[in-house]
Parts: C-alpha cells; structure tokens; sequence
C-alpha cells in the first residue's frame, strides 16, 4: 500500500496515477479538508478529478500509516522536516519518498538531507523529480520523472514498483544532482516569466534557459552533481517546462513581477507555493559559498527584494561583458 503525505495538487495528482496500480491512501493533516474530500469525493486542490471511491482519505498520521509498504511526501518543501519527524515517532520504518523540490527554510537544508538528520540510517530514501504538471498527471496524460537514492539498489526497484505507460519513472543514485536541478531551476522558470512578460520574445527565451541550465550544472557540480543529470529529465526537462508550461506557477511569479505587481499580491493570487522565490536567495548563497557565478539567479534576487525593477533586471544581464560561452 501507498501512503501519500499532503493532498495537495500533486500530491492527489500522484495518488490518482498511482491508484489503479496499487492500494492508496491520501492523507491531509486538516481533519475539515478531509472531512469534504469523502463527502464529495474530488479537492479543491485539483478541482475536476473525482477521487475513486476505494482510495482512503485519512487525517490521522496512524492510520494513514498503517500497513503502508511505501511512504511518499507530497508537502511543500517547508513541511518536510515535521512530516519525517511524525512518521518517524509513529514508528514507521517503511520507505520514504518526497516529492518536494527546493531548500528547507532557515536551515537551507536540501530535502536529502533533511531525511539524514531525521530518518533512521536504516530506512531507505529517495526524490522523485522531473518535468510534472499536477493536473496533467491527474489526467492521465504522458509523462516521465527521475527517482533518486542513494541506494541505487532501492532506486531501481522502486522505480519499476510505480512505472507506468502514463508515468514512466527511471533511476539514478545521483540525488544530489536530481535535487539541485528540482530547486534551481524554479528560479530560472521566474526569469523565463519575467522575459515573456517584457516580450522579449522566443529567441530570448531559448538563450535565457540554456544560460540558466549552464548555472544550475556549475552549482550542482560543486554540490557533488553529475553532468548528465543536468541535461536529463530532472535537470533540462523540468527546466523547459516550467519555463515555457503556462500552468508553471514561478513562471507565473516572473510574469506578474513584469506587470510590476508586487510580491505579496502574486503570491496571494496564486493559493499556490511558488518554492522558487525562497529558493533564489538560498542558491545566491550557496553560489557564494562555493564560488559560482549565477548572474541570472542573483538577478533574480535582487528583483525579487525589491533592489530592483523587472526591466533594470533584464538589462543588467544584457550588458553584462562578451565571454566564452564555455566557460561564461
């Protein structure tokens, strides 16, 4: 049995792909949320997917638990720490899969080792990454994702447990690779939006994420990435689409911020996390730590707190000096 941790859109998009293939439950932490969920059988997190009638809806952690062979975690990235610290005084020991993608805040923790300092060494771990919209998971509709361990061993196993013509899953054991392409190119998806919004054009958008997928590959090399994991499904692929997908919510985030809406207001129309908007200030310092040059992600930064405009952005990187592409 599956136990996914957090209803919202991707985590009920996962469940419903999952379900016609293995026993699900879905679990909220909001007893109200879960309370409408079996009474009406769809979310309001992904509205116009009716849940199936034998998928469990649960609010309390020990049940959603109980018998669970695999355990996937479906919160925002914020919510991983209390997730794992829950399951881990429930005495679970089942596999652990998180779905999240970016820092941990305050701690700027990557989801892999949030898992270190939280699960038992003996209970085996992994991420799950790639290119993915929610409700084109829900529907059915094709797709492909990465799952990465540690245990390369687990990693493949696992991965063939939830393959699917629909949702084709293939592994790796380079997590932090995966990890670095799922957080930072969230960042660039706002600097895609940012450009779209200003009608830069096609043109300039195909340089700005070649540009922003040679950053995210200079970060996660010193992170302990390898290449090829940059220009696979969890590095270029989820890149291109969620700087070019319209249902992209931190393209939605450069978008607005192009409009010269303010933060707040963005944020509060999406009802939606945009992980990319504490993810920049967190790559810009490990861009600092490891002597990288992120130009587009410190860019983005400094629109982001209010330092700058969209336009001014935009030129600052236009003007920046001729160099290799290699090594610039």
């Amino acid at each position: 049995m599956l136990a996914i941790l957090g209803a919202g859109a991707w985590g009920t998009a996962f469940a419903l792909a999952q379900h016609g293939r293995h026993r699900t439950v879905l679990w909220t932490w909001q007893r109200a949320h879960c309370e409408a969920m079996r009474a009406t059988r769809t979310n309001d997190f992904l509205p116009g997917h009716r849940l199936p009638d034998d998928m469990l809806v649960e609010h309390a952690l020990p049940a959603a638990l109980e018998g669970a062979d695999l355990v996937v975690i479906a919160t925002p990235t914020a919510a991983l720490r209390g997730t794992l610290e829950a399951i881990a005084a429930n005495g679970s020991t089942a596999p652990v899969l998180w779905l999240c993608k970016g820092f941990e805040p305050v701690t700027a923790r990557f989801p892999h080792q949030v898992a270190e300092e939280v699960l038992a060494p003996t209970v085996r771990r992994g991420a799950v990454s790639g290119p993915s919209f929610a409700e084109e998971i829900a529907r059915g509709l094709p797709a492909a994702v990465t799952l990465a361990s540690s245990d390369a061993m687990f990693a493949d196993g696992t991965a063939r447990q939830l393959h699917s013509p629909r949702l084709r899953i293939y592994s790796t054991d380079d997590v932090a690779g995966v990890e670095v392409g799922g957080a930072v190119k969230n960042v660039m998806a706002i600097a895609a939006g940012i450009c779209d919004g200003l009608g830069f054009g096609l043109s300039a958008r195909a340089a700005l994420m070649t540009r922003g997928l040679a950053e995210i590959t200079r970060l996660g090399l010193k992170m302990g990435g390898r290449t090829e994991t940059f220009l696979g499904l969890s590095g270029a692929g989820d890149l291109i689409l969620t700087c070019t997908g319209d249902l992209s919510r931190n393209r939605r985030v450069g978008l607005g911020l192009a409009k010269g809406e303010t933060l707040q207001k963005i944020l509060a129309d999406l009802g939606h996390v945009a992980e990319g908007v504490g993810t920049a200030r967190e790559a810009r310092r490990l861009a600092a730590a490891h002597g990288v040059e992120m130009p587009i992600t410190e860019a983005v930064c400094r629109l982001l707190d209010g330092e700058i405009g969209a336009r001014e952005a935009a030129d600052q990187l236009l003007r920046r000096d001729q160099k290799s592409e290699i090594q610039g």
